[in-house]
């Protein structure tokens, strides 16, 4: 890897425009990712927020499934939001009968955990990692992580009302998730955390 990484991020459906522009504020190449083939030049991937059922059935209609698996498996760094904390999960509960993931983080996501998407909200949240205040983090028909393995790292709870200990930011080896949006504060320090991680220096 150069010292200027390049990071894709999957195009498939979601935020994709929002993270490329947090990315190249960092100073990365940052480039959308649509077909399997552009995995092999990327030296890390982000999954967007989108619509996680949708964005399931596009990765296996674009033949997108198993090549990201395989890339993950062999250690590229990935970093989900919201749906993407969905499709990197090894374990959904409140998935369609036919959902998929990518999978790679042993944990267990509860999907629209925070309710529909009238029910969104921005909440403060501590994120072991990222210095300076709490981080503003905005829910979207959001999920929570129920459960996690022993080699997952919790880095961000809810501490508020009755939502208080929902976990909703992990990270497991190179791969990160969130249950929030950070492409859409312009807050670029979770991104920076993974930029950093895809270089290895965290």
């Amino acid at each position: 890897m150069t010292a200027t990484p390049t990071i894709g991020v999957l195009a498939l459906q979601g935020d994709t425009a929002e993270h490329l522009r947090v990315l190249d504020g960092l100073g990365v190449t940052a480039v959308p990712v649509l077909r399997a083939a552009e995995l092999d030049g990327v030296d890390g991937i982000v999954i967007p927020g989108g619509e996680s059922t949708t964005m399931s059935k596009l990765a296996v209609r674009y033949e997108l499934m198993e090549p990201l698996r395989k890339h993950i498996r062999e250690g590229l760094p990935a970093f989900g939001t919201c749906a993407g904390m969905i499709l990197l999960a090894d374990r959904i509960i409140d998935g369609t009968a036919d959902q998929q993931t990518i999978g790679g983080i042993d944990m267990t996501v509860r999907r629209n955990a925070f309710g529909r998407q009238t029910e969104s909200f921005e909440g403060r949240v501590a994120v072991d990692g990222v210095e300076g205040p709490d981080v503003d983090a905005v829910f979207i028909r959001a999920p929570w992580v129920e459960e996690v393995g022993s080699g997952v790292r919790v880095l961000g709870q809810l501490t508020d009302g009755d939502r208080a200990g929902r976990i909703v930011a992990v990270r497991q080896g190179g791969l990160l998730a969130t249950s929030f949006h950070p492409e859409l504060t312009g807050d670029p320090r979770i991104h920076r955390l993974f930029v950093d991680m895809v270089k290895g220096t965290v």
